[in-house]
């Protein structure tokens, strides 16, 4: 698949197979995740990788309720490095962290779309509870959950942007 079919046929995938993904595919995931482009090459991010049903449930309700979190084989919890980034950039550190896991989750959603797997970026979620569930120690940010399986729909694209809603010149 070539890049602009890969950006253009991607989607939002909510209904997964009950088919396991192989842990050799998940690292290939986050092998694809970490060609994302990163502040200072200092790639501030890490992954919680989840696949026990009830740290799925956990999650779900961390969530709000949505229930592809939790039906979803997999989750990959990218989170960023604060304390990694802040240490060469001071204040700006934290959104340096963070544009490296938004990074990341971006090359990993492209790369699960290659594989044929169908993934959601969830970004409404109680900080607090995967912070507790998961144990993340201070400067751990959770950034995205990312259900992942082998996808049992196929959205439809969401509807075209005219560029003159979203462009601003300056000549």
């Amino acid at each position: 698949m070539n890049l602009k079919d890969a950006l253009l046929s991607r989607r939002s995938v909510r209904r997964y197979e009950a088919r396991p993904v192989l842990r050799e595919q998940i690292l290939a995931l986050l092998e694809a995740a970490e060609a994302a482009p990163s502040a200072g090459n200092l790639r501030s991010r890490r992954y919680v990788i989840i696949t026990r049903p009830e740290m799925r449930k956990v999650m779900a309700m961390a969530a709000f309720g949505q229930s592809h979190v939790q039906s979803a084989p997999v989750l990959v919890v990218v989170c960023a490095d604060v304390k990694r980034s802040s240490a060469r950039y001071g204040d700006r550190g934290s959104l340096y962290a963070i544009q490296d896991a938004d990074a990341a989750v971006m090359c990993l959603l492209l790369a699960a779309h290659d594989m044929g797997l169908g993934a959601c970026w969830n970004g409404a979620f109680d900080d607090q509870l995967v912070r507790e569930a998961l144990e993340l120690p201070d400067g751990i940010l959770p950034v995205a959950i990312i259900s992942l399986g082998w996808p049992s729909e196929s959205p439809a694209a969401a509807p075209k942007r005219h560029a003159e809603e979203m462009i601003r010149w300056i000549e």
